[in-house]
């Protein structure tokens, strides 16, 4: 069975690896990374176990760890209105109750790994219910089908986990693990189409562009330590090997860009590494972008999130250039009489260029260069937290470059501004920007 335990192990390890790598700042994919990389390690301790002793030691808790991440990715999908209250009470409430179950467990201690088992499971079930209920709110946009696949990954982790905790033989132990790797890779692939679906991106090409090269290059190295199992037989030595090179493989390969990027912050002066960050995160975003939106016939709500989208990416031209926006009649416009093809940078920075001048007509005429009246705040929002950069509620953000009227809008929003009241100006300006946009756009048409 070590085969089957090998690709299983192989396939969660991928895909918890891609998600984190399409943008580890969101909680979202974060969460859903450490629920299959869990699963993936609970494989890797099966096969290495000793003895018959399936439910003593760290091996519970790796197989009940990935229900509590991924009740946490359920709590984040839920709608504004409760995500917040939801999330603090993952956080503050579920969370440390787990820690405080799973350090014992993990000990030997079996009555706290069943107790750890039983709050994971029901949390799980607890979170898909509430993402059940609220999928008829995704029907307009066309989640609803990934409401439903993300429920049905849920049922059949929850149920497969409960009968490897109950000890039930259904199954060989080490088959039903392995099957649980198709449940995950629904959940998995769910949150995956959810993120493109946000970002704007397609997303087909682009994960089984990695999945291939991952299996290529899990099967060179692996297949070494294959070989070896085949001549040899199934030492503990060799199985943890062959598991050993294909997650270097994969993980060397998933990572190869913010590998490159730790890189070069050690080997190339910070001009040079900006240059080459563009460059390498448009290289990996190319391939998530839509070919034939239509952006003509997009709805406002769905141009509007769009736009909003662009904006969050406003400082990052490679992130730019999967944008839906760069194919706008106006972009088009402004790249004429050059003497060579424009590039999807260039694109790009053409994009930028037109959401600054976008975000300008945004600025009330009164001749001042900061104020806090109504009338301010669509403009205030956006140019001082996109273009100029500032995150008055970033503890980790300190900036000292900035002018006297930056630092005068920072303190506002910090003292006066709530976060939510930021945001919600934000999707505010979005829409006044994207009717700006669309304005162009019909008027190009007709």
């Amino acid at each position: 069975m070590v085969w089957v335990s090998a690709v299983a192990f192989g396939v969660a390890w991928w895909l918890g690896w891609y998600l984190l790598a399409r943008d580890a700042r969101k909680a979202v994919l974060r969460r859903a990374a450490a629920g299959l990389i869990a699963y993936a390690v609970a494989v890797v301790a099966d096969q290495l176990a000793t003895g018959d002793a399936w439910f003593g030691g760290i091996r519970i808790v790796l197989v009940c760890l990935p229900a509590v991440a991924w009740s946490g990715v359920f709590v984040l999908l839920l709608t504004e209105r409760w995500a917040g209250h939801a999330d603090r009470l993952w956080r503050l409430g579920l969370v440390p109750v787990s820690a405080m179950l799973a350090m014992p467990a993990a000990a030997g201690f079996l009555p706290a790994g069943y107790a750890f088992g039983t709050v994971a499971l029901l949390a799980l079930m607890a979170g898909m219910l509430a993402v059940l209920g609220q999928q008829w709110d995704w029907a307009e946009d066309g989640r609803r089908p990934v409401a439903g696949l993300l429920t049905v990954g849920a049922l059949m982790f929850g149920l497969s986990a409960a009968l490897i905790l109950l000890g039930l033989t259904v199954l060989p132990r080490t088959a039903m693990l392995s099957a649980i790797a198709v449940d995950l890779v629904l959940l998995g692939v769910g949150i995956a189409v959810l993120d493109a679906f946000e970002e704007g991106q397609a997303l087909r090409a682009d994960m089984v562009r990695s999945l291939l090269i991952s299996t290529a290059a899990a099967a060179v190295f692996g297949g070494q330590a294959a070989v070896a199992i085949v001549l040899a037989g199934e030492r503990t030595a060799l199985v943890a090997l062959l598991f050993g090179a294909i997650a270097a493989a994969i993980a060397m390969q998933v990572l190869n860009g913010p590998l490159q990027a730790s890189i070069d912050r050690f080997a190339f002066a910070p001009p040079l590494q900006q240059a080459r960050g563009e460059l390498r995160t448009a290289a990996e975003e190319l391939p998530r972008k839509r070919i034939g939106t239509g952006l003509a016939e997009l709805g406002e709500a769905e141009f509007a999130r769009l736009t909003r989208r662009a904006l969050s990416h406003y400082a990052d031209l490679g992130k730019l250039v999967s944008s839906p926006l760069i194919d706008l009649p106006a972009i088009d416009s402004r790249l004429e009489g050059r003497d060579t093809p424009p590039g999807p940078l260039d694109r790009a920075t053409e994009l930028k260029a037109l959401l600054t001048e976008s975000i300008a007509h945004l600025k009330p005429r009164t001749g001042a260069d900061f104020g806090t009246s109504e009338e301010w705040r669509h403009y205030n929002s956006v140019y001082f937290y996109y273009v100029v950069g500032i995150r008055p509620y970033s503890v980790r953000t300190k900036r000292t470059d900035l002018d006297p009227v930056s630092r005068l809008a920072l303190s506002w929003f910090a003292d006066q501004v709530p976060e939510r009241t930021l945001h919600n100006w934000q999707n505010a300006a979005a829409r006044i920007i994207a009717a700006h946009l669309r304005a162009g756009l019909d008027s190009m048409a007709s």
